[in-house]
């Protein structure tokens, strides 16, 4: 067996970069996706997205029109999937970790829309930060006083909150301590301390992580 190194590419000129571009596009005969480049480039899409500072203005410089398909994604959609993701390895995702079947999208999808793969995480994070500080003053506001002197969160648990939880709990059930990150097998749920029918409220004080097996385990009890 012969060991070679991969060729290293963070040296390549920009116009190397852009006649492969090109290369591709004329291959397909339109102006390639991501995911098409990274199947048929030489190089890979993020080294260009880096290069030029994004997909799209890496495909204007090569004189190529914008492909669409990652613009009609809503930012609350991929931001969604990037929890799932997250949660399942109970960690920060890696660039090459971010592809299919463990993410809906690729990790090229969010070097198209935010520029980059970090600043599509940096996004995230303020995303899921906006939610610490539960319930809204503007929600309280719009419950009725009745209602207000039960409750004043709802019972339903957002995707941000949930992902808070997770987090806080290192993404592990705080009963028996599995995780997904170790075993696949393991779905994790948010569940409320004192129970909502209770007067417990949806908050993050209010809220753990546990597996299916305990939270279905602590139901029946």
């Amino acid at each position: 067996m012969k060991f070679e190194l991969e060729k290293y590419n963070r040296n390549t000129t920009d116009d190397a970069l852009l006649v492969d571009l090109k290369r591709v596009a004329g291959d397909l005969k339109k102006s390639p996706t991501i995911d098409e480049y990274n199947e048929r480039g030489f190089y890979h899409s993020s080294t260009l997205a880096r290069r030029f500072g994004s997909w799209s203005k890496a495909l204007k410089t090569a004189g190529l029109g914008e492909t669409r398909s990652p613009l009609n994604i809503p930012e609350e959609e991929l931001f969604k999937n990037l929890e799932e993701v997250w949660t399942k390895l109970g960690r920060q995702p890696r660039y090459q970790e971010v592809q299919r079947p463990l993410s809906k999208y690729s990790a090229g999808t969010y070097d198209y829309r935010f520029g980059s793969y970090r600043k599509a995480l940096k996004a995230f994070v303020a995303h899921t930060g906006d939610e610490e500080n539960t319930p809204l003053e503007e929600e309280i506001k719009n419950i009725s006083t009745k209602q207000a002197l039960k409750h004043k969160t709802k019972r339903d648990i957002n995707w941000r909150l949930r992902f808070l939880v997770m987090k806080r709990d290192n993404f592990k059930c705080k009963n028996c301590g599995n995780s997904p990150a170790k075993d696949p097998s393991i779905v994790l749920h948010v569940d409320h301390i004192k129970a909502w029918a209770n007067g417990g409220e949806t908050v993050l004080e209010n809220l753990q992580t546990l597996c299916s097996k305990c939270n279905i385990g602590k139901s029946d009890l």
